[in-house]
């Protein structure tokens, strides 16, 4: 392979805060990027040029083919299908591929796919009526009712925890088809970041992810946990990557649950719980997807010390104008980088930002130190009269 800069153009579907991010990494690697993203002004856009259209929009993506050497995507709601016919009507490669879109989008496939390759996953079942749900319910106890595909940060998710519930739940959640996923009593909450490229594969270290109402506040790097564990962490991210096609970045988040890990969800893209990377990495997850997507060799993905990165989330009641408050004791704060995504309009518990600190293995600070820390900045950052409160109990 021979590169020479400026380099070529990465169109993507998105233009949120993932490929605001990604093209922040592309540009000095001499890479253009072009994204489609229905929001006017969407947060990509300081940082790339914006096509105007729904993220299934055929001819935006069109657009984005005859602007782009290659496509790819920083939001699941992309339609494979569409990739898959623009793909083969303009020769422009697309990465991931469509076929491993296409299966992740589905919860259930997803699933399915792990467990006929041997992969670890928790038990669950199809659901597409009320009595699939009360049967998976007496089968396994509690369970996590699950829409198919377009749930995130909590929504799509109904817990279940008994045979009464069912109805209502199935009825919350918005009916089938849906899948119901056995509660699994873990330890801790895993992610890895994974990436693959030409005939390349590798992973960053495990992190641990604190959640708090099934969104996700802070990682932390190292996870605290031992090292066969992080090991394995690592080696089932390998064997997931094994089964899909297509280059790029994944985000692979694992359940810890007495020394074994097992597969919560997929991410065919940059995932919040890499965003420690970018300052605690020798190579960001989003300086790697574009490297991967277009080809290019990977970079290093040592870790640079232990890092926390913690998510700045909407602490209002209602939708309201955006504007930040407490920046200047992040900026203050040595080793803490601060991250605004550019959202015109805050909502109650929207990710608006993060912050990240990083401390190298010469210094005296511990990963404990640095969660506290970091919970502190992302309680004076504020959106409202205050932050988010105390709520180091609830996070742990």
């Amino acid at each position: 392979m021979t590169l020479t800069l400026p380099g070529p153009t990465i169109g993507v579907v998105g233009g949120g805060q993932l490929g605001r991010m990604l093209a922040e990494a592309a540009a000095p690697l001499g890479v253009d990027v072009v994204v489609l993203d229905p929001t006017p002004d969407c947060p990509a856009s300081v940082v790339a040029e914006q096509v105007d259209g729904s993220f299934d929009d055929p001819e935006g993506v069109r657009e984005l083919a005859e602007r782009a050497d290659v496509l790819t995507f920083e939001i699941e709601l992309a339609d494979p299908d569409v990739l898959e016919s623009v793909r083969d009507e303009y020769g422009v490669a697309v990465h991931p591929s469509p076929e491993t879109l296409r299966t992740i989008q589905d919860k259930l496939v997803q699933k399915r796919t792990l467990e006929d390759a041997g992969v670890p996953v928790p038990p669950f079942r199809r659901v597409d009526d009320v009595s699939d749900l009360e049967a998976a319910v007496e089968a396994f106890g509690a369970v996590m009712l699950k829409a198919r595909t377009g749930g995130y940060d909590g929504r799509g998710n109904v817990p279940v925890h008994s045979v009464d519930e069912a109805e209502d739940a199935l009825a919350e959640l918005g009916g089938a088809p849906a899948m119901a996923e056995s509660f699994v009593e873990f330890e801790r909450e895993l992610s890895v970041i994974a990436v693959r490229g030409d005939r390349e594969l590798k992973t960053f270290p495990a992190g641990e992810n604190v959640h708090e109402d099934e969104i996700l506040r802070e990682t932390v790097v190292p996870a605290r946990t031992t090292d066969d564990v992080r090991a394995r962490a690592e080696e089932v991210a390998h064997d997931v990557l094994s089964l899909l096609d297509g280059r790029g970045v994944f985000g692979i988040e694992l359940f810890e649950s007495d020394g074994e890990i097992s597969v919560n969800e997929i991410a065919p893209r940059p995932h919040n719980s890499g965003h420690w990377t970018i300052e605690g990495a020798l190579t960001s997850q989003f300086e790697q997807h574009a490297r991967s997507v277009l080809g290019w060799p990977l970079g290093a993905t040592n870790r640079r010390g232990v890092a926390v990165s913690a998510n700045l989330l909407g602490d209002v009641d209602e939708s309201q104008p955006a504007e930040l408050r407490g920046v200047e004791t992040a900026l203050s704060t040595p080793g803490a980088s601060l991250h605004w995504y550019g959202k015109h309009e805050v909502r109650p518990l929207r990710k608006m930002g993060h912050v990240t600190l990083v401390d190298d293995e010469s210094g005296d600070a511990t990963t404990d130190d640095l969660l506290e820390t970091a919970r502190g900045l992302a309680d004076e950052l504020t959106f409202g009269d205050g932050g988010f409160g105390d709520t180091t109990e609830t996070r742990e």
